[in-house]
């Protein structure tokens, strides 16, 4: 049979009283109806027998919807189909691209509607969690059991994601956050690398020694991007600290510290990137900054660039993302991109058998080979990653791409999305000066705990 890979865009209403997810990266980045399924499909049965087949017992047609956004600007998209369709020749892949700016609303406004969608990325934790509660997706523990997946090959995240002891989606993508450097500032300035071992005290105190120049020949030690991450992921490191709670004050010192980079003009203020709308890529491109952490979807935007000419920060490198006290180089955070079923479709297991090649070794090769960071590791993985045209060569940089403890960015609730929105308010208030850093915290604290009952 043909293969075929449509995009169809959907112009959709947005239904009021409907939960979205907040706080989508700038830097990442329909169809048809009437698809014949395999009996143990239609019946939602799991699969067995690796991934040759979707149906075990039968090769009828089968087309699969799958719920994405900017495919255009998406490299791993197609390969993947292909490689699984190159398999599965009786499979056909229609993506339903929704939109990056309202991919979460526009999701749940469709399976609010009870689209025939089979196939479900999930681009934010909240928002997964928010469909989880709203009863939209398929538990997969039944079937991740029958096609023997093991919860050790994704370095703990199934378990962070999953709820009531139950799995409602598999990983395929984890970025992890590691600082970028300029080495040829690091050479003009006499100073030594950044190293894979870096307490964030040490970072700050690299970035006074890093500062240089004035007005348009600045260049500042370090980059603090405007997200709420960007501070708060530092004191989450530390043993049972997260982005939700119910009391913030362990985050003052981190905040004191970068509200004191900003005095002191080793870093940009906040109040001018938002205004501004700077990106932090065009900060590392255009050498104004000597560093920059930043999650590991920038390494391809950085080598693409350098190869077209448009960075100028041609000699560069990446170390882990410096650590707190007490705790263990390489933790930090994670962002995930995932893959769930929804909970009406009527290709359940075929769409299941999908989502396990790519979020299993097969797909994780094809995802490194371009560049991208699977969630399913391995040093094979590591290696293929490392062997990018463009890649910096040195061996820190090489061991930055070895994360030590794995934390979600922010972690699994099914009110997520209310708090992510909550965190980004307090944020922007303690960051403009809106709020002192002891009002700030408290204010957020007090927002949570009237959600969360605690």
């Amino acid at each position: 049979m043909k293969r075929k890979l449509l995009a169809t865009a959907l112009v959709l209403c947005m239904a009021t009283g409907l939960m979205s997810g907040c706080g989508s990266k700038e830097s990442d980045s329909t169809g048809g109806s009437g698809s014949t399924a395999a009996p143990a499909a239609q019946t939602g049965e799991a699969a067995s027998g690796g991934s040759e087949s979707a149906q075990a017992e039968s090769q009828d047609p089968v087309t699969l919807r799958w719920a994405m956004w900017d495919l255009d600007g998406t490299v791993y998209y197609k390969p993947l189909v292909e490689a699984y369709q190159a398999k599965n020749p009786h499979v056909e892949i229609e993506f339903v691209d929704l939109g990056s700016a309202d991919y979460s609303v526009m999701l749940s406004t469709q399976l609010a509607g009870g689209s025939d969608l089979d196939i479900l990325a999930q681009k934010e934790v909240p928002a997964y969690g928010n469909l989880i509660k709203q009863g939209h997706l398929e538990p997969l523990g039944t079937y991740m059991a029958e096609n023997d997946i093991r919860k050790e090959d994704y370095n703990g995240l199934i378990e962070q994601i999953s709820y009531d002891d139950e799995v409602y989606a598999l990983p395929f993508r984890n970025d992890i956050w590691m600082t970028f450097y300029n080495k040829d500032l690091f050479d003009k300035a006499g100073v030594a690398y950044p190293t894979n071992d870096m307490t964030f005290d040490e970072y700050q105190e690299l970035a006074v020694k890093m500062t240089s120049g004035e007005g348009n020949d600045k260049v500042y030690g370090n980059h603090y991007h405007t997200w709420w991450s960007t501070v708060e992921h530092f004191p989450c490191q530390g043993d049972g600290k997260s982005a939700i709670a119910t009391d913030y004050s362990f985050m003052k010192p981190y905040y004191e510290s970068v509200l004191q980079a900003q005095k002191d003009g080793t870093c940009m203020e906040y109040a001018l990137l938002k205004t501004s709308g700077t990106h932090y890529s065009g900060v590392f491109y255009n050498q104004q900054t000597a560093m920059v952490h930043m999650g590991s979807w920038f390494i391809t935007m950085q080598m693409d660039k350098v190869k077209s000419g448009e960075s100028l920060a041609t000699n560069w490198g990446m170390v882990k993302l410096p650590h707190i006290d007490g705790v263990e180089a390489g933790t930090g955070p994670s962002t995930i991109t995932s893959l769930s079923v929804n909970a009406n479709s009527q290709n359940k297991a075929a769409a299941f058998d999908f989502i396990k090649f790519v979020a299993g070794s097969e797909g994780a090769e094809i995802l490194a080979g371009l560049g991208t960071f699977p969630a399913y590791t391995n040093d094979d993985i590591f290696n293929t990653i490392a062997a990018l045209d463009g890649f910096p060569q040195d061996e820190a940089s090489k061991g930055a791409l070895k994360p030590g403890k794995t934390k979600l960015e922010m972690p699994m609730n099914e009110n997520g999305a209310e708090i992510l929105q909550i965190i980004n308010e307090g944020h922007d208030d303690i960051m403009t000066g809106n709020l002192s850093i002891d009002e700030g915290l408290e204010k957020m604290g007090t927002r949570v705990k009237a959600i969360i009952g605690e």
